[in-house]
């Protein structure tokens, strides 16, 4: 009776988007960010939150939490899951020994079975977009995971040799050539044709999945003040900005290179749609200074759509209560919009707008057949 008048009020709704949510290390604070995150009712107008967990796992958390408020139903398959109520799948049945704040090998094991789970709903099409919760890279390296992070593990499942990592705060958007690389293997990694790749991607996701027409990028330099004309390194004038002007040809809105230790603070970037850094740190300390609590972590540049909070495990506050949710909250939202965004512009390109005859023009058709 109960499915039958929900079916009732679903009618005449538009069908909310299905969120796969994987938990992350659940020895973190990814599973109170995401009870936090969804004990706000208001997002279920928008979406059908799908966690890929354990009912026991959740109920540890809230229990720990002391979040009563926070209700959900389980839910043997992503295809089962009541729309706009938070569901939960059980990836694993079994007892869990948690060890709040470390990342241990069980904990590196739950974290991986749940990405997989996610991502295979995800691919058949069961959920329509992830939003993962933050892992530690050496818990789940313990449980066979063989990528630097989820960036890669994606890339690899879409059969691409690379994704693009974006972070997004509203409209101040910083996307990376490379991402987990030591430091001193920065330059050597760094060609003309890896950075005209990552300007391309960079433009192709600004117009398909934020829908801005013709985007302008920011592309920074490597060395300190982008080498000052090759006084501290030739990247600059020898990979950089040949990359830039191949893009430029392309018809691609690419500038630079900019020095990046004053662009941030520049009303210059104001000017810009999306930053493009060279390399890790030298994006993301930037942006996580900016916006640290409401940032995303958006995998660009593939068939499927990927966000995560920008944060870690920060396995230091784990259990304490003190995890904000906001930036898991942000990458559900952008999760959506960009879904929506992609369904839009596939639907206007699929039914293009007729060109229609003005009144004036049939008149004088009209007037003209008369005569004749």
């Amino acid at each position: 009776m109960e499915k039958e008048k929900e079916k009732i009020k679903e009618e005449g709704r538009a069908v909310p988007i299905r969120v796969g949510i994987s938990i992350g290390d659940i020895n973190g604070i990814g599973p109170e960010v995401v009870i936090k995150a969804l004990a706000d009712n208001r997002l279920l107008l928008d979406c059908t939150p799908i966690i890929y967990a354990s009912s026991k796992t959740i109920s540890f958390h809230k229990k720990a939490m002391n979040e009563p408020e926070f209700n959900y139903q389980t839910c043997k398959t992503a295809n089962e899951a009541v729309n706009r109520k938070v569901n939960i799948i059980n990836v694993w049945n079994e007892e869990v020994q948690f060890e709040l704040g470390k990342g241990t090998e069980a904990s590196g094991k739950y974290a991986f079975l749940s990405l997989e789970k996610a991502t295979e709903d995800l691919a058949s099409g069961k959920i329509d977009v992830l939003v993962t919760a933050p892992i530690s890279k050496e818990a789940i390296g313990k449980a066979g995971f063989q990528f630097p992070g989820h960036t890669e593990y994606l890339a690899h499942l879409a059969g691409m040799d690379e994704a693009l990592m974006m972070m997004v705060s509203g409209s101040l958007r910083v996307a990376l050539v490379t991402t987990h690389v030591p430091l001193k293997e920065v330059s050597g990694t760094l060609t003309r044709e890896k950075i005209l790749a990552k300007i391309k991607a960079l433009d192709s996701s600004l117009k398909k999945d934020f829908g801005i027409q013709r985007p302008k990028i920011a592309v920074f330099g490597l060395n300190p003040h982008a080498s000052e004309n090759g006084k501290m390194g030739t990247e600059e004038a020898e990979t950089i900005t040949p990359a830039i002007n191949m893009a430029r040809n392309e018809d691609i809105f690419a500038f630079g290179p900019f020095p990046a230790d004053g662009f941030f603070g520049s009303p210059n970037r104001s000017q810009y749609d999306a930053v493009l850094a060279m390399y890790h740190d030298q994006g993301l300390a930037a942006f996580k200074a900016l916006a640290f609590e409401d940032g995303v972590n958006y995998t660009a540049g593939l068939p499927i759509v990927r966000t995560s909070p920008d944060h870690g495990t920060a396995f230091d506050i784990a259990g304490k209560n003190e995890a904000n949710a906001q930036s898991m909250r942000s990458a559900i939202y952008l999760a959506i919009d960009i879904f929506n965004t992609r369904k839009f512009l596939k639907e206007i390109a699929a039914n293009p707008l007729q060109i229609q005859e003005s009144a004036h023009h049939r008149k004088r058709g009209d007037r003209q057949h008369e005569i004749e």
